[in-house]
Parts: C-alpha cells; sequence; structure tokens
C-alpha cells in the first residue's frame, strides 16, 4: 500500500512538473501568442522573446519532468530550429490527457503507453499522407518556402515585416544550394534604424577596421588569413630576467626584436599576399611595414570572423609562414570600406564560396535585435532544413485536425482499455488549435469545434484564419509548415511523455565516487 503511495507521489510530480512548464510557455504560440521578460538574477541583464527554447534554456527548474521537457525543446532547436514551444505544449498535453487516465479511470500506464504508440503511428501515417511536395518545380518550391518563411517567422518579433524578411531568408538559404551549415550564413547586428532597415549582402563583412594608411580598397585580392602574435615591438622575454649595463645595450635588443619582425612581415610578403588578416594584434611597427608594401592589414578578427573568413573565401588560417608555396591563400574580387549607421565595416566581395553572404539587422534596440536575431535564425534553419526534404503540409491548426481525425478513426478500432489511451491522444492533438484560438482571443470552444467538423466533412485543407478569426482554407491563405518540423513535433512529443509516463519513483543518486577513493 506505501509503495503505491509512493508511486502515485512521484507520478503526480512528474505530471505537475512537465504540466506547468507546458503552461509557461503556451501562451506564446501561434501567431498571436505573448512575449515573456528573461531578467538575470546575476547580471540584472533582460531578454524579451517568444521563442519556446530561449524561454525554456533560461528558467531554472529542479523538476526532474520538466528538464526533460527542455530537453526535448533542445533537440528540437538543434534538429529543426523551430517548433519548440509546440513540441513542449504538446508533451505536456499529452501528460495532462495521461494523468486522467491513470489517476480517475485506473488505466495502468503501461496500457496508456500502448495506447500513444498506436496513436502517434496512426497520427504520423496521417501527416504523411497529406504532405505534399513541389521538390521538381522550382517555381511552386520558392514559394512554398516563402509560404513557409512566413508561417515561421508570424509568431514572431518580425510579424509586421515578414514578407521583406521571409524573401530575405528565403534568398539567404537559396544561395547554400542545399546545403544545411548556416555558417555560411552571417548575421552582423548594429542598432539603429528600423527592422526593414535590414538586408542581404552577397558578400562577407567583417565588423573591423582597415590599419592605418594601408589601402583601402583592393581588387582581386589574394588574403592571406593567420593566427600568429604581431606584437614585438617591445622586448618580451618570458620567465627571464634581463640585466643591461647601459641604455645602448637595451637599444640592441630592440632592434634585434625589431630585425625579428621585419624578417616576419617580409616571409609573409613572400606569399604574395595583398591583404593580411590577423586575430591577433598588429603593433605600429608590422603595420607600418604592410602599409609600405602596399598590403591591407586587418587586426584582431574575431575568432568566429576568421573561421568564417577562411571558410568562405577558400583559404587556411596559417601560424607559420617558413614555406610560403605551403600557405593556401583565400581569394575574392573586392575588398573595401563600408558605412553601416556610424560604424565602419570591411566588404569581402566576389569570394570563393558562391553559397556566402552576410544579413545586416538594424532595429531601435538592443532587445529588439536579438529577438530579430532568434527569429531570423529559426526561419533560416526551417528553410534550410525544407530545401533537403522537400515536403510540406498546411499550418493553422490543420495538420494537428487531420491527425487527431485518424487517430480518432483507430480508436474505433482498437480494443480494449488502450482506446481510451488513443480518444486522449486525439484530444491532445486539437489542444493545439484551442491554444491558438485563445491566444488570440477569440471562442476557441467554437472555433475548434467548427475546424473539427469542416475536417469530418472532407475539407482537408481547413485551418484557422487567425486574422478573421474563423474557419478558412490554409491553401488560400498560404499557411505553410515543413513536414520535417511537424513529424519532429509528434515524435518528440509522444516519446518524452511516454518517458515520464513511466516513472513511478523518484531517486536522489548518491554523488559520483572519485575514481581510486
Amino acid at each position: 500500500m506505501a509503495a503505491n503511495i509512493l508511486n502515485a507521489e512521484a507520478r503526480l510530480s512528474s505530471f505537475v512538473g512537465a504540466l506547468a512548464l507546458g503552461d509557461l510557455v503556451k501562451s506564446t504560440l501561434g501567431p498571436k501568442g505573448m512575449n515573456k521578460i528573461l531578467h538575470s538574477a546575476s547580471t540584472g541583464e533582460i531578454t524579451v522573446t517568444n521563442d519556446g527554447a530561449t524561454i525554456l534554456k533560461s528558467i531554472a527548474l529542479d523538476n526532474p519532468a520538466a528538464k526533460i521537457l527542455v530537453n526535448i525543446s533542445k533537440v528540437q532547436d538543434d534538429e529543426v530550429g523551430d517548433g519548440t514551444t509546440s513540441v513542449t505544449v504538446l508533451a505536456s498535453e499529452i501528460l495532462r490527457e495521461a494523468e486522467k487516465l491513470v489517476t480517475i479511470q485506473r488505466v495502468h500506464p503501461q496500457t496508456v503507453v500502448e495506447g500513444f504508440r498506436i496513436a502517434s503511428k496512426a497520427a504520423l501515417q496521417a501527416l504523411e499522407n497529406a504532405a505534399e511536395d513541389h521538390g521538381k518545380d522550382e517555381a511552386q518550391f520558392r514559394e512554398d518556402l516563402l509560404a513557409i518563411a512566413r508561417t515561421t517567422l508570424s509568431s514572431k518579433v518580425l510579424a509586421a515585416d515578414k514578407n521583406y524578411f521571409a524573401k530575405l531568408a528565403v534568398d539567404a538559404v537559396m544561395r547554400l544550394k542545399g546545403s544545411t551549415d548556416l555558417d555560411h550564413i552571417q548575421i552582423i547586428k548594429k542598432q539603429g534604424g528600423k527592422l526593414t532597415d535590414s538586408y542581404l549582402d552577397e558578400g562577407f563583412i567583417l565588423d573591423k577596421k582597415i590599419g592605418v594608411n594601408c589601402p583601402h580598397r583592393m581588387e582581386n585580392a589574394k588574403i592571406l588569413i593567420a593566427n600568429t602574435p604581431m606584437d614585438t615591438d617591445k622586448i618580451k622575454i618570458f620567465g627571464a630576467r634581463v640585466k643591461v649595463d647601459s641604455t645602448g645595450k637595451l637599444a640592441e635588443l630592440e632592434r634585434a626584436e625589431r630585425e625579428k619582425m621585419k624578417a616576419k612581415v617580409a616571409k609573409i610578403k613572400a606569399s604574395g599576399v595583398t591583404c593580411f588578416v590577423n586575430r591577433q594584434l598588429i603593433y605600429n611597427y608590422p603595420e607600418s611595414l604592410f602599409a609600405e608594401a602596399g598590403i591591407m592589414s586587418i587586426e584582431h578578427a574575431d575568432f568566429e570572423g576568421v573561421e568564417r573568413l577562411a571558410l568562405v573565401t577558400g583559404g587556411e588560417i596559417a601560424s607559420t609562414f617558413e614555406d610560403p608555396q605551403a600557405v593556401k591563400l583565400g581569394q575574392c574580387d573586392v575588398i573595401e570600406e563600408i558605412m553601416i549607421g556610424e560604424d565602419k565595416l570591411i566588404k569581402f566581395s566576389g569570394v570563393a564560396a558562391g553559397e556566402a553572404c552576410t544579413v545586416v539587422l538594424r532595429g531601435a534596440t538592443g532587445q529588439m535585435i536579438e529577438e530579430a536575431d532568434r527569429s531570423l535564425h529559426d526561419a533560416l534553419s526551417v528553410l534550410s532544413q525544407t530545401v533537403k526534404e522537400t515536403r510540406v503540409v498546411l499550418g493553422g491548426g490543420c495538420a494537428e485536425m487531420t491527425m487527431a481525425v485518424a487517430v480518432d478513426e483507430e480508436a474505433k478500432r482498437t480494443e480494449g482499455k488502450k482506446a481510451l489511451a488513443v480518444e486522449a491522444f486525439a484530444r491532445a492533438l486539437r489542444q493545439i488549435p484551442t491554444i491558438l484560438a485563445d491566444n488570440a482571443g477569440y471562442d476557441s470552444s467554437d472555433l475548434v469545434a467548427k475546424l473539427r467538423a469542416a475536417h469530418y466533412e472532407g475539407r482537408t485543407d481547413a485551418g484557422l484564419d487567425m486574422e478573421k478569426g474563423t474557419v478558412g482554407s490554409m491553401k488560400e491563405c498560404g499557411v505553410t509548415e515543413s513536414y520535417k518540423l511537424k513529424r519532429q513535433v509528434i515524435l518528440s512529443a509522444s516519446e518524452a511523455a511516454e518517458m515520464i509516463l513511466r516513472v513511478d519513483d523518484i531517486l536522489r543518486s548518491a554523488p559520483r565516487k572519485r575514481e581510486g577513493h
């Protein structure tokens, strides 16, 4: 008896944590979702966001089940880039239904898990049947991508300018030519102006300044990218004390240092470079030597800037210059200085990797730009995944309702108590359009009942038109989502719910022992 009470308590603790987390983020779901302010207790830093993964990553949790939901949202973010709120909300709604079955109707958790497996299989099959693939038709596929970008951005801070940013995101992803490596797309954030002052630049922009007296424009540049100290203006003899008996001796030492630096610059020049980019500082003396030789020098290019520059110009990062032939140089058509707002930056045009580009984000406040960056990253991630898996499904609660109908049909064919769990899964799926309508301030009971009726009548493209607050055709509204995203949401949410549902006890594990003790 005591064991049963313990199990019930552990299970209740799991459910409560997961449900609380779902309730926390569900108000951010959909195009009319609300934002959260995350206020750091230690630094006092403020983040304003409605991105599920960002919210869940930032909150302190001690409930084990809640941590499992945070993990699935992280996986969703890494795997697809968007749908982080959806997956958390769906998992918590599945658990809410499971809790009723286990505590009120006394159905065994293992029976519920079996029912959920049957239901998720039926749901995924219905989703696959509803998916459309325009991968072969280039014009139609571009329209699909634009629709996906608009749908993704409509729930973000960029919703007001979603057409502008959808085109920007699609143009950037199309340049990747099928790659999912978003490192080729650099995002530079500059305060000032308004969001629509943001633009896509078909080149690479480095947020640094060109060295003093160096050329400020260079055509057909040969670029040497290095990570090497260029700061031996002064004596640096580490771990040793130098005693001299006159200033003349000190001058000799300094002269030797300068000669050493001169030889190093000569080796760099021997590589035939016209632009030298260093990750570390370049002091005045070597900078003046580069300027005399007509070589453009750029110092202290941040680590990611150098890595990305090497990637897009086709060069390698060198740290030794003994053999000029061994160093692979990067190339680009033009290097020039440009102005963005008040700042000077360096633009590399016509880079070797043609897929590289830079998005310059503008905005009134730091928080606004950060949120715009997160929103754009979600859109870019989903689009790059869609280029690989070209199937799409309809959004606005349409896909969920299609799956719910299929799961309901499956429940009629299922024997025993498992059928209760299958029905519960369908109810959890219908909660997604319900929450979408609630967040917009519409009458969710009325709308979702109409939506359900529309699907049973065979209007398979029916979904919630969030602008008018009615049931409309998602095809005509252009509300499209990635098939991979939806599939991942169902898989992750049902697996996480299963895992939490199987818990019958929570144990405190002993600290790990140090080896050899």
